[in-house]
């Protein structure tokens, strides 16, 4: 891209559109104002039919005269915004690029930012943006509804595959769907039976008035119909992995999904986990993974599989009690969090022909509640929460078979003000997660957490509840007057020393929870407070006491 030619060919408008936003930004320029400005462009973009839009830095709008900007000049800084955007906004959708131009009269800056992909508004913190005019607004529901419908009218397993017949569906897999559907509409089950394979395909939405659908091939195909997909796939891999990582066995499995997936499930080892509940003398048996959660992760993978990628869904077992899935496409709900809450069906699936037909063959439910029963389904035997995570155009969900820290996990289970929504926040705490400003505000409103970002830590009042207090202390590392202590003491015995000795002596000391570079910024904090009260004093390098403490 010239991007000289753009920036000229952008100056030429005699005034901003839905699509192009100018700001003087001569020294800097609100984050939380960018993120709105990249949901509204991104938004507008999509609705207008363009690719990408515009925020450019540094030129005045009304004469749109170049006026420099000092924006993030250091070029790490300026560059680091594509992540801490990502941060923020559904699925991690982040600028295509960010140029710098040198002009003449200054530097500007060019944010190009990609259009909202089809079918899924983009939000900044939660928030869909748009514009009136040049005025940034709050994207109205019609245009919601606009983007959003985008998927609908695009559903690729609705797509009749014009050369497949009856023909190319397996008859093992055509029976199971007939006995399904039975069991799913008991009060049509005589009728089922006198249906012939078409009606039937029919009345289960699996085919469309008589013609076979991309999704009937999926679920019932034969193996060798797989091609009428293409170039989408219909492919599961089970993979099993040691302890430090190495295959030791896989299976690959093809349509008809609606078996492979039992298939799959097959392969999955059935282990019997054992603990001492709090309290009891006498052993717990539970299974590693619940039937349910298996079926409903591996369901919703091929449910949400965006198939026009190409890729395969994946189900790794990890030896040390893990299962991973995953699945290509982005995670359509703005966040995990975001369906827990709603506890309700989703208003937009990537694939909603395909959804319908798998609700009608039993495979996931209507009613919305399978993720969140997962994470009761692991809270009630203590294990840790399932883990969802969403990068590279991938929807990932790590299930974990086994207790991490009983004491912990029964504890907080009994405490009986926490609801699901605090237990899924403290599982991040425990797991070291990220967290985002808003979790970290709530957190310490209710006094669960303590210290500083990124080194959170349970609090000490939940410490005290759940059997955590030598924990926490860890954590919380020991007072601030002991290490200074230690300083004066040196100092005492020594007269004189530099920084380097301070950290030799107190580094072990720091709590874990810091990492090397915290450590010494905690000694030189604490040097610095010294300093400032009069305790000691600092020549070039060298430290001694101060003369007020000789006296």
């Amino acid at each position: 891209m010239d991007i000289e030619a753009t920036l000229t060919r952008l100056l030429a408008h005699d005034y901003e559109t839905e699509v192009l936003e100018f700001k003087e930004a001569k020294n800097t320029f609100p984050f939380k104002e960018i993120g709105q400005y990249f949901s509204a462009l991104a938004n507008e973009a999509n609705l207008k039919g363009k690719e990408e839009a515009w925020l450019v830095f540094g030129v005045r709008d009304k004469d749109k005269a170049i006026v420099n900007t000092r924006f993030r000049s250091n070029p790490a800084d300026l560059h680091s915004l594509k992540k801490e955007l990502a941060d923020k906004t559904t699925n991690r959708i982040t600028f295509k690029e960010i140029h710098e131009v040198r002009t003449d009269l200054g530097r500007v800056i060019l944010f190009q930012i990609p259009a909202a992909p089809s079918g899924m508004p983009i939000a900044w913190e939660g928030h869909y943006y748009g514009r009136d005019g040049e005025s940034l607004s709050a994207l109205n529901m019609e245009e919601i509804e606009r983007i959003r419908s985008q998927s609908r009218e695009e559903d690729w397993s609705r797509k009749i595959c014009p050369d497949a017949t009856i023909a190319d569906l397996s008859h093992a897999a055509l029976q199971k769907a007939r006995e399904l559907y039975a069991e799913k509409n008991p009060a049509l089950a005589l009728e089922v039976e006198q249906w012939d394979d078409m009606t039937f395909l029919n009345k289960a939405k699996l085919c469309i008035r008589g013609e076979v659908t991309r999704t009937a091939i999926l679920l019932l195909g034969k193996s060798e119909s797989e091609h009428f997909l293409q170039p989408g796939l219909a492919r599961i891999s089970w993979i099993l992995k040691d302890r430090d990582n190495i295959e030791k066995d896989y299976a690959h499995f093809s349509c008809p999904l609606l078996l492979s997936a039992e298939k799959v499930r097959a392969k999955i080892r059935s282990l019997t986990y054992r603990y001492l509940a709090h309290g009891s003398l006498f052993p717990q048996e539970v299974d590693s993974y619940d039937p349910y959660i298996i079926r409903e992760a591996l369901n919703n993978c091929i449910a949400h599989q965006d198939y026009s990628l190409g890729g395969k869904i994946n189900v790794v077992e990890r030896e040390d009690s893990q299962l991973i899935f995953t699945n290509m496409g982005s995670f359509i709900p703005q966040t995990i969090e975001t369906v827990i809450e709603a506890d309700a069906p989703e208003p937009l699936y990537r694939n909603p022909f395909l959804a319908e037909a798998m609700v009608n063959l039993k495979m996931i439910d209507t009613i919305g509640s399978g993720i969140k029963r997962m994470f009761n389904i692991q809270r009630r035997k203590f294990f840790p929460l399932p883990d969802y995570s969403f990068s590279n155009n991938q929807v990932k969900v790590v299930v974990t078979g086994k207790v991490m820290d009983i004491n912990y996990a029964t504890k907080l289970a009994q405490m009986p003000d926490l609801d699901l929504h605090d237990i899924m926040h403290l599982d991040k705490v425990q797991k070291g997660k990220e967290l985002t400003d808003l979790e970290v505000k709530y957190l310490r409103k209710r006094k669960f957490i303590e210290g500083r970002r990124p080194n959170f830590h349970i609090s000490s009042q939940v410490a005290s509840k759940t059997d955590q207090k030598a924990a926490y202390m860890k954590l919380k590392g020991i007072d601030d007057e002991h290490y200074k202590t230690v300083i004066i003491e040196y100092l005492k015995k020594f007269k004189t020393g530099q920084r380097a000795d301070f950290e030799q002596i107190l580094l072990d000391k720091l709590p874990d929870v810091l990492d090397d570079s915290q450590k010494k910024n905690k000694v030189k904090n604490l040097l610095q407070a010294m300093r400032k009260v009069g305790i000691i004093e600092v020549s070039g390098k060298v430290w001694t006491m101060s003369k007020k403490m000789h006296r």
